[in-house]
């Protein structure tokens, strides 16, 4: 209980009280794939001023084994006050569906907010992506491997311009225990599902064309060490991709999630790729002065879920 409130008092030294009426609308429980007999849900968040506007896409965490879409609604709030249109989704969980079944559904949503995005108000060639842990790990391997329209994904683009990932793994290549402990998510180890470990690393499908990246991690996680995100920070930078790593001093894996000034610089970071530029720049150059206004109001109906992960 100490732990959630100590939450619950981050986030809100960090989106604000809301003391006016919320300048987006949501709307909730939309439909956004069906798989069986499983509905696949996401809530939207819109600004209401007028005209198309960025997209971002909220990933939640849980280990690949829990959380819903409501889990990071903080993230979602206060990007959707500072102009960004937002799905916050759910997607389907192990043990029951095992990868790539995660990672299916995060490029279905990110078809279905293209094929769309007239209906939200969405600039479809300006989406991005944040997510935490799980999460997190999920929209670096969306930035990573991205496809161009063609007949396999319905002829719509499933590449995204930019991501934010906090707590991410990015490589699942070796373990101690060769992968046992993902046995849950893989359905074997990495002797016998080799390729589904390698279909998950992030940091295995680097090039030059990747979506810039953003990562956030606490110094002090020992659940996601700061290293098994760097080995796609590093990746991205030898491969010449715009990449920033920020390391959150003493932080644990919980804690991180919720940084103030971590997700001030995620949101700017998302910020520099999908906001217009606000003044001429020479060819291929990105105004990276554009930042979210820290003081704005945001609405803190939901704190982030105490069970980011287990």
């Amino acid at each position: 209980m100490m732990l959630r409130l100590a939450a619950f008092g981050c986030l809100l030294m960090f989106a604000g009280v809301a003391v006016a009426k919320p300048a987006f609308e949501i709307r909730e429980k939309i439909t956004y794939s069906t798989v069986g007999d499983r509905e696949l849900l996401l809530d939207a968040f819109i600004p209401k001023a007028d005209g198309l506007h960025p997209a971002v896409l909220v990933v939640h965490g849980g280990a690949w084994r829990s959380g819903n879409r409501k889990q990071l609604r903080a993230y979602a709030t206060t990007l959707a006050e500072h102009g960004f249109v937002c799905f916050a989704i759910d997607y389907r969980l192990a043990p029951e569906h095992k990868f790539p079944a995660q990672i299916e559904d995060c490029r279905m949503a990110v078809r279905w907010i293209r094929k769309n995005a007239s209906q939200y108000k969405v600039n479809p060639d300006r989406l991005g992506a944040i997510g935490y842990s799980a999460g997190g790990h999920l929209v670096s391997l969306l930035a990573t491997t991205g496809e161009p329209p063609s007949d396999a994904n319905g002829n719509i683009d499933t590449r995204i311009q930019v991501a934010a990932a906090g707590g991410a793994p990015t490589d699942f290549r070796w373990f101690p225990d060769n992968g046992r402990w993902a046995e849950f998510w893989m359905g074997g180890d990495l002797t016998s599902k080799r390729e589904l470990f390698l279909a998950a690393s992030t940091a295995a499908f680097v090039d030059a064309g990747d979506a810039p990246l953003f990562f956030f991690n606490g110094s002090a996680d020992m659940l996601v060490p700061e290293a098994w995100t760097k080995a796609c920070y590093f990746a991205l930078k030898s491969a010449g991709v715009k990449t920033e790593f920020y390391s959150i001093t003493n932080a644990g894996h919980m804690q991180a999630a919720m940084d103030p000034g971590a997700l001030k610089k995620a949101h700017d970071f998302l910020a520099s790729v999908l906001v217009p530029q606000r003044k001429p720049a020479r060819s291929g150059e990105i105004d990276a002065s554009a930042e979210l206004d820290p003081s704005a109001d945001s609405s803190s109906e939901s704190a982030i879920s105490e069970d980011l992960d287990r």
